[in-house]
């Protein structure tokens, strides 16, 4: 995910003329400077923060998986716990925390270098510690200079997700591989959390469990953690706004990603009512405030050459394949 520059934020598209060092349309004749060092220092701290996080969501699903069980609210809570009780219980986690973070590393690493090649200023990959069920809310860097040219557009934006997405095909045939087989797992018990099933995934559990019901199959820790990779791309490919999947789409056409920032959030609505997920209210709402911050214009119009717009298509499976209607549920 990458955030707006702070010339992105308000109204329509300025007169070229408020934009006077970077109109030209010509690449600069040297890369950006690096980041503040600072930043960098930050960037770790976070990191190691995402990585405590997630060693503890980790060790919830190591726990889960060995008992032959859902995940649960209270497992996913007393896990936290183990930083004061137990550090040592945390290393169950590792398998986990290294997967997850590895595919958001990968994923905000592809943008990063996307920028660094069409010299286009940002900042390094921030992850977010949180306590969640995958122990982070993701993964970001601010882009801190416009995108001048269609091409630059869809290179930073497609980078992330197909990066991140080539890093976690090996992770879910990995967790799909290793996935148990327990009887009655579908069954619903009070305090289960009910995790969605990515096309990509299920087609991994057909082709190493044939004939077995998905609900039946509990994953691998790898597993859930490749699943948690899926999750979050399918969200930044979601085509609006400033999302991987909005620059995408602006670089293939303006028109259309006028059109589905205005009505995508009304169809997140009804996914919401329809599935019983509410996280989709919280997406709709975000996504029809972001239609109201400026872009800056692009400067170079010249469309995207046949290899990109094969990558397009490319996305577009990727989002496909990662997209769930209903990612939680949580059972009271």
């Amino acid at each position: 995910m990458n955030g707006p520059a702070p010339e992105q934020i308000t109204g329509d598209f300025p007169e070229k003329s408020l934009w006077p060092t970077i109109a030209s349309s010509e690449p600069l004749e040297s890369p950006p400077p690096q980041p503040p060092l600072k930043t960098l220092v930050l960037a770790c701290f976070l990191f190691l923060l995402t990585f405590c996080t997630c060693l503890a969501a980790g060790t919830q699903f190591a726990a889960a998986y060995a008992k032959n069980e859902a995940v649960s609210v209270d497992d996913f809570l007393q896990a936290f716990t183990l930083f004061y009780k137990n550090p040592q219980a945390l290393m169950a986690g590792l398998p986990f925390a290294l997967t997850l973070l590895t595919i958001l590393m990968a994923h905000e690493l592809g943008h990063y270098f996307a920028c660094r090649y069409h010299h286009i200023r940002c900042s390094y990959p921030f992850v977010l510690p949180f306590p969640t069920l995958i122990g982070t809310f993701g993964a970001f860097i601010l882009i801190r200079s416009p995108i001048r040219t269609v091409r630059a557009l869809f290179d930073v934006g497609a980078s992330g997700p197909l990066v991140g997405f080539i890093f976690a095909v090996p992770a879910v045939f990995y967790g799909a591989l290793h996935a148990k087989v327990v009887p009655g797992l579908s069954a619903v018990k009070p305090d289960q959390v009910i995790l969605g099933i990515p096309l990509l995934l299920r087609f991994a559990e057909i082709l190493t469990h044939r004939g077995i019901h998905a609900g039946d199959i509990l994953l691998h820790p790898v597993g859930r953690a490749a699943w948690a990779g899926l999750f979050a791309t399918s969200l930044n490919l979601l085509p609006a706004g400033q999302l991987d999947g909005g620059h995408i789409l602006r670089s293939v056409s303006q028109r259309g990603h006028r059109i589905v920032s205005l009505a995508l959030p009304l169809l997140l609505v009804a996914l919401g009512f329809l599935q019983h997920w509410g996280g989709w209210y919280v997406w709709a709402g975000l996504l029809f405030g972001i239609r109201f911050l400026r872009m800056a214009p692009i400067y170079d119009s010249v469309p995207l050459d046949e290899n990109r717009r094969w990558c397009a298509l490319a996305a577009l499976a990727v989002f496909v394949l990662c997209f769930m209607p209903a990612p939680i549920i949580f059972v009271k």
